[in-house]
């Protein structure tokens, strides 16, 4: 937008951005909604959805009956007009390798195929797996390549784009050097890579308990990895080098001290809360069905200790990030986060209270699916839509029209 500034070209690029915005979220308008919902005069209405409809983006649904005068046409987002592709990577543990989710998903982001891969450790190239990944997305659906738009890749690490290397990853061959430039130069559309908690935050902000706070941190509890995400005002902190939120390097104690623990990681990592609970008398095949068990039989009286020394331990860390950020809110989850619910989060407050004077909300998730996936696809779309409307910005001089208004937008 930056580019558009101080012309005609910038105002007519607000109109239709805000024309659209609006025909995504109503999902249908008719020119005389659109004039009422922006203050733009007719000719400037008609001129902005005949604009939207010659780039593919919008369609006539249908025509508004039962009123006098001409029946009015329905417009609505045309689905097919760009399609994009999430994927999100799952460290699946030590030798075990990793899982590959993706989904394609057209501009409404209704999803039209869905895929899950297996990569066995050190068997498969992950630009060989990726590629054929969204091979079959793309068969499965039957959508043509160069209607790809935009492919979203979800990581358990940090993405550093002057490196082109993907940090702190634990998947075997996801950190070698210029990974994600041969995957651009392999797929039909552009390539971006986000760390998964952030991810993570993304979705909670669209759909979770995070959508109406005005900043949030969330801290990923997870089987086989921790994380932070920053929101400030929809924003994420990414970091010099996009770490920001390495949580698990904070360090614990002085060096050589405290149990040998040396960083918040040996504190929380899936295996360091399975071992809590083994010293509390529990048997579980992971750290969340350990969290889950203990939270059934918390109320009846039972593993309280073990919830009350996890959220001691969890609020080491935490009580840290609330110093330095001072969020509104603090999102639990991951998946011990999430199977801890209300009953952990509410021992996590107590906790941070008492080792911290700055108290702090935390909550559960409020998301049950995939919330790496859903993340990657939440900004997927936001990046299609966007890759649309600049392109309809940029022609905006080679088409003839009315002259663009200024909209209270």
């Amino acid at each position: 937008m930056a580019r558009l500034a101080g012309s005609s070209r910038l105002l007519r690029a607000i109109n239709e951005r805000t024309s659209y915005a609006l025909l995504l979220e109503r999902r249908t308008l008719t020119r005389g909604e659109l004039v009422e919902l922006t203050g733009l005069s007719k000719p400037t209405a008609s001129e902005v959805i005949r604009r939207l409809q010659d780039a593919g983006l919008a369609k006539v649904a249908g025509h508004m009956t039962g009123k006098p005068g001409p029946n009015a046409e329905i417009y609505e987002p045309d689905p097919d007009a760009g399609f994009y592709a999430a994927f999100s990577v799952r460290d699946l543990g030590r030798r075990a390798g990793s899982n590959l989710v993706g989904t394609l998903a057209d501009l409404t982001g209704t999803v039209r195929s869905r895929t899950e891969t297996r990569i066995a450790f050190g068997s498969t190239d992950p630009v060989v797996a990726v590629t054929g990944a969204l091979d079959e997305l793309l068969d499965e659906a039957a959508i043509p390549v160069d209607r790809l738009r935009h492919v979203q890749l979800g990581v358990p690490g940090s993405y550093d784009p002057q490196s082109d290397t993907i940090r702190y990853v634990d998947v075997p061959g996801w950190s070698a050097q210029g990974l994600v430039g041969r995957l651009r130069e392999r797929l039909a559309a552009p390539v971006d890579v986000a760390n998964d908690v952030n991810l993570v935050a993304i979705a909670e902000r669209a759909h979770g308990v995070a959508a109406d706070a005005s900043a949030f941190a969330l801290l990923w509890l997870g089987d086989e990895g921790l994380g932070l995400a920053t929101d400030l005002g929809g924003t994420l902190l990414q970091g010099a080098r996009g770490s920001a939120g390495e949580i698990g390097y904070i360090p614990v104690g002085l060096p050589g001290r405290g149990a040998g623990r040396t960083d918040y990681t040996q504190l929380v990592c899936g295996r360091a809360v399975l071992e809590l609970a083994q010293e509390h008398g529990m048997r579980a095949g992971s750290a969340a069905a350990a969290v889950r068990a203990a939270v059934n039989a918390a109320a009846v009286g039972g593993h309280e200790a073990f919830l009350d020394e996890l959220a001691e331990r969890v609020a080491v860390g935490l009580a840290a990030v609330v110093a330095v950020l001072d969020p509104p809110l603090v999102v639990l989850a991951g998946e011990i986060g999430s199977a801890g619910g209300d009953v952990l989060a509410a021992a996590v407050s107590r906790a941070v209270g008492e080792v911290s004077p700055l108290g702090t909300q935390v909550a559960p998730t409020g998301i049950t699916d995939d919330a790496v996936l859903l993340g990657a696809m939440h900004a997927g779309l936001t990046a299609t839509r966007e890759q649309l409307l600049s392109g309809l910005s940029e022609a905006a001089d080679h088409v003839p029209g009315t002259s663009p208004e200024r909209s209270p937008a």
